[in-house]
């Protein structure tokens, strides 16, 4: 199930995604069913259909539709979110910054997020800009497969960018491709694996506190 072909991706079970008896949350019967949006309908309303057709407008002018660019947009909680091909990413960003009817001047963060069971797009970054000029929020949403983990860095058109992307390879393993100095940010160099992956193992690090230490998850005290 890729990010541009929307669907239930997976059921989680309790509070934190645990299966069998490593969840002591007390929520162990829950249920919640994690899926890709579907793209919203035009109109959207508000500033919505302005910015959706400025950028329709821009890629048209380099000969890209604005559909092979941005397969979905959706709007929900009153946010607008373009999901965005990766290989299209950069003039997407690039039209957000530089056309002064959308004008986005500020990439406030990139983030990653995992989904095992997304197959085909297990790995997503996701960006939040800001419009000082119009006062505006947006979100990008961009998918690689976990057997490519590769996204172009926004680096070149947001400076800002720098350490976000850093920190999202770091705790994800996705790799911006042309970013200035791809290194962890949190992390040790030598460390293996990327901890915020739902497939990294739960605790069990052994981690030295004076007179204290912390045991493995299956070891520890099960409240339920």
């Amino acid at each position: 199930m890729s990010a541009e072909r929307p669907g239930v991706v997976s059921v989680r079970a309790g509070m934190f995604g645990v299966d069998g008896p490593g969840d002591t949350s007390g929520y162990g019967r829950l249920r919640h069913t994690v899926r890709q949006p579907e793209g919203s309908p035009r109109p959207y309303g508000g500033w919505f259909d302005e910015v959706t057709d400025q950028l329709a407008n821009e890629l048209a002018e380099h000969g890209v539709p604005l559909t092979d660019a941005v397969p979905r947009a959706v709007v929900d909680r009153g946010e607008l979110t373009f999901v965005v091909r990766r290989e299209r990413l950069l003039q997407v960003v690039m039209a957000l910054r530089d056309v002064p009817a959308l004008r986005f001047e500020l990439c406030c963060s990139v983030s990653g997020v995992h989904y095992p069971q997304d197959e085909g797009a297990e790995l997503h970054a996701t960006y939040h800009f800001l419009s000082i000029t119009h006062n505006r929020r947006l979100r990008l949403e961009v998918s690689c497969p976990d057997g490519d983990p590769r996204i172009p860095s926004i680096v070149p058109v947001y400076p800002t960018a720098d350490w976000h992307e850093r920190e999202t390879y770091d705790f994800f393993g996705v790799v911006f491709d042309g970013h200035p100095g791809l290194t962890r940010i949190q992390m040790p160099d030598d460390w293996d694996g990327h901890p915020q992956r739902k497939d990294y193992p739960l605790g069990g690090i052994p981690v030295e506190y004076p007179d204290a230490s912390v045991p493995p998850p299956d070891e520890r005290r099960s409240y339920r």
